[in-house]
């Protein structure tokens, strides 16, 4: 039977991890505790599989206790390969709705991003009808909105720089736009990115996308195509996002994790992070804080 790791993350700085909670799970699971960072993550290894009733017994432990609880297979435990999503994954954006507030549409816009992110309306249709609203947006909004509306997700950085330390190659995929994924990209530290391109004539968007055309489709067919290039087993493969459109990706990855998602691809994945910030995609590896790397 394969070994089973749960593990529990919290955010210390909104309610730290206690110790007595963690240690009634440990009892009651007849295992010992290991701690990944003071008052933050622990995990706690079962060697023989995951026991019956297993989530529904933690949960009666935890009741309403602020934290992510997460059950991983124990091997193989790191991961090779990572692809993310970029917009409220990489980003605390929807960067398109923040174009759209640009021409005073935002509203509108995001109301379609919003269904769309939560599997209501097909993604395509939704991305193309939402660019033709932009038609006519100057392309110096791009460099605005870098400069002043987007902001990284907590732990981004440290995730991508301490897995290319260790190895891994890193892949941002986004339905979204390559001037915005060029400049995340280098930020972040990521190997590669791949988005969409809008049409621009005389400095302004036309309103059309330029083919080929990125969409859910385009983002498991990534993870695919890297993770046969570098000789990997399905296992070895991580994929983290939020939307409907990050499904086919997540369920293809050896680990498929939600982060901050819409409810629908909450109630499909495996694993779904709430309460802590990015580098909880590290303890779910096993690597502890003092392994971090923060330059």
């Amino acid at each position: 039977m394969t070994g089973v790791v749960v593990c529990l993350i919290a955010d210390p700085a909104q309610a730290p991890l206690e110790e007595a909670l963690v240690g009634a799970v440990g009892r009651a699971l007849g295992v010992r505790p290991h701690w990944l960072a003071a008052a933050e993550a622990c995990e706690l290894v079962l060697a023989d599989g995951a026991q019956p009733g297993l989530t529904e017994r933690i949960g009666e432990i935890v009741g309403g206790a602020p934290l992510d609880v997460a059950v991983v297979p124990a091997q193989p435990r790191e991961k090779r390969l990572l692809v993310s999503d970029m917009d409220s994954t990489m980003i605390a954006i929807e960067c398109i709705d923040e174009l759209a507030a640009a021409v005073g549409i935002r509203a509108e816009v995001a109301a379609i991003t919003q269904r769309a992110m939560n599997g209501e309306l097909d993604f395509r249709a939704a991305l193309e009808a939402r660019v033709a609203l932009l038609a006519g947006l100057p392309v110096a909004v791009f460099e605005e909105i870098y400069r002043e509306r987007l902001r990284y997700m907590p732990g981004a950085r440290t995730l991508i720089q301490t897995m290319r330390a260790r190895g891994a190659l890193t892949a941002l995929v986004s339905g979204g736009f390559v001037p915005f994924t060029d400049r995340v990209r280098a930020a972040l530290g990521f190997d590669l990115a791949q988005a969409n391109r809008l049409e621009v004539r005389g400095e302004r968007v036309t309103g059309r996308l330029l083919p080929p055309i990125r969409d859910p489709g385009s983002k498991r067919a990534m993870l695919r195509r890297l993770a046969r290039a570098r000789g990997l087993e399905r296992a070895e493969t991580l994929a983290v996002g939020d939307g409907a459109n990050d499904l086919p990706m997540l369920a293809e990855a050896g680990l498929g994790v939600g982060f901050r998602a819409h409810p629908v691809v909450v109630r499909q994945v495996p694993v779904a992070i709430e309460v802590g910030d990015l580098t909880a995609l590290l303890y779910l590896q096993g690597i502890a804080r003092q392994e971090f790397v923060t330059s």
